[in-house]
């Protein structure tokens, strides 16, 4: 199991020049657009497509009610971050976890506010790398 845990620590990063240390992303940062997060989505977490479609439907859906680009907006705004966390194994990794703790616990247990905490702040900095990098 050691020689195992080993060979997985030096497996080259997508970009074959550092080990994969769960911080190099999976794949470059798409375009925020539909088509690119659905994409990306599909490569990395393809059970999430189905709430992703639902989630266009409502917003397109939204949109034409009131006659306003902000529910569109929102909605790639929000998936261009669960998608910048997800790039990251790390971060994805750490996003499973506090998002299972969140239903699996009640509300009145401390474990419930950590995890909740730990999703706001994996979704803060997927937020500030995408502004930083103009995306």
């Amino acid at each position: 199991m050691t020689a195992q845990r080993n060979a997985a620590a030096t497996t080259p990063s997508v970009t074959g020049s550092e080990p994969d240390d769960g911080r190099t992303p999976l794949l470059p940062r798409p375009d925020r657009t539909t088509a690119g997060l659905r994409a990306a989505l599909a490569r990395l977490a393809p059970q999430q497509l189905p709430e992703m479609e639902r989630q266009m439907d409502e917003a397109l859906s939204l949109a034409a009610r009131t006659g306003t680009l902000a529910p569109l907006t929102r909605f790639l705004d929000g998936w261009a971050v669960t998608v910048e966390i997800i790039r990251f194994p790390r971060a994805a990794a750490r996003l499973r976890e506090a998002e299972h703790t969140a239903r699996s616990v009640r509300q009145d247990d401390p474990a419930w506010r950590t995890a909740m905490d730990e999703i706001r702040d994996l979704q803060t900095k997927a937020r500030k790398a995408l502004a930083a990098d103009g995306a």
